[in-house]
């Protein structure tokens, strides 16, 4: 064939650590040559009926299994098509009408591809487009990196502070020492009646947050009049596990004035005598206060896919925390810079791809 580069079609790399064990088998593989495209069969959320995938980093060759196609015109512009063939607004329409559904896969039918048409700009416009969005992308992936470095250098302060490699100490007699969640926070067991028809659940990047805005639906009762009624700085432990929060999360209410959760949350408000509230909320951001419910919790106990904790327990659960609330003040601000730099930083990313999204749906038709 002249080229025996294996390119991994998914993320267009050649893969370096390939091994041909089966020269014969080899000869089956399709010549994929910088500017061709193929066809991946695989739906996803993304590509209902499979995607097609430009090569855009030289000569190689592809399993069998994908279909490839070479452009006519030499000027083909890699830049344009390599977004153009991937806007499902366009292909989609257009492989909805020329692909076989299976059960994991669709199977594109090449005749009737070829007979399909899409309206394309001239060359010029072509490389005015691809350049642009191509500014776009790097703008991205810039925005990207800077939020992840963010949002990491974040969880690392949260988690030296709280356990101590970093001082806010004013003076060097050490304010910090033992106290029980019940000294410094208030059960709360108020139900809602008709209070509030705000049904709330806990989201890692928005705290409490209406179900009906993060799952586009309720999965809550339609009858919330047995919910706890949460006031604004209110906070809601959910004892439901994930990979971000191995011992549940505790988020407080920010974002409404009122709103209900399920009876199966403990919560509770800040003693502000003692804590305060802002503090409190940054020290549940940490992995600190996991030790106290660790003790109460039997490893992999579980009740109706919650952790097993008691209410009790978990009110008298011990926590070492700064008395003086001017320390407490000082920390608040410090994490509240750096949350700061990393929400315009999230906002920004969010306006971008939001800016790519709408691009998409306006330049290519």
């Amino acid at each position: 064939m002249g080229v025996d580069k294996i390119i991994s079609v998914a993320n267009m790399y050649f893969k370096p650590d390939a091994r041909i064990s089966d020269e014969e088998y080899l000869r089956t593989y399709n010549v994929f040559r910088l500017g061709d495209i193929a066809f991946e069969g695989n739906k996803s959320k993304n590509f209902a009926f499979g995607r097609f995938v430009e090569n855009t980093i030289g000569d190689g060759i592809v399993s069998h299994v994908f279909v490839v196609f070479r452009p006519l015109q030499p000027d083909h512009n890699l830049g344009y098509w390599k977004y153009a063939i991937n806007n499902e607004n366009v292909m989609g329409r257009i492989l909805a009408r020329c692909t076989k559904k299976t059960t994991m896969m669709t199977n594109l039918v090449s005749d009737d591809f070829l007979e399909e048409e899409m309206f394309c700009p001239s060359n010029a416009e072509q490389m005015r487009i691809s350049s642009f969005l191509e500014l776009l992308e790097r703008k991205i992936n810039t925005q990207t990196s800077l939020v992840e470095y963010l949002k990491k250098y974040k969880r690392g302060a949260i988690e030296a502070i709280f356990n101590r490699t970093i001082s806010f100490s004013s003076n060097t007699e050490d304010s910090w020492k033992e106290f029980r969640l019940g000294e410094f926070a208030r059960r709360i067991t108020r139900k809602n009646g008709q209070t509030t028809d705000i049904p709330l659940t806990i989201s890692a990047q928005y705290g409490l947050i209406d179900q009906r805005e993060f799952f586009s639906k309720t999965v809550a009762s339609s009858d919330m009049s047995g919910y706890y009624l949460l006031h604004k700085g209110e906070f809601a432990y959910n004892r439901s596990t994930s990979s971000e929060y191995p011992f549940g999360s505790i988020k407080r209410l920010d974002k409404y004035d009122k709103g209900a959760v399920s009876t199966l949350y403990l919560c509770f408000d800040a003693n502000e005598e003692i804590m305060d509230s802002d503090f409190i909320m940054w020290y549940f951001e940490s992995s600190r206060w996991h030790n106290g419910v660790r003790e109460i919790c039997a490893e992999g106990a579980r009740n109706h896919g919650l952790l097993n904790v008691p209410t009790a327990g978990f009110f008298d659960t011990v926590h070492y925390l700064p008395s003086n609330k001017a320390e407490q003040k000082r920390i608040v601000a410090f994490l509240s810079t750096i949350d700061e730099r990393y929400t315009r930083a999230f906002s920004e990313l969010e306006e971008l791809n939001n800016l790519k999204n709408g691009l998409y749906q306006r330049l290519f038709i």
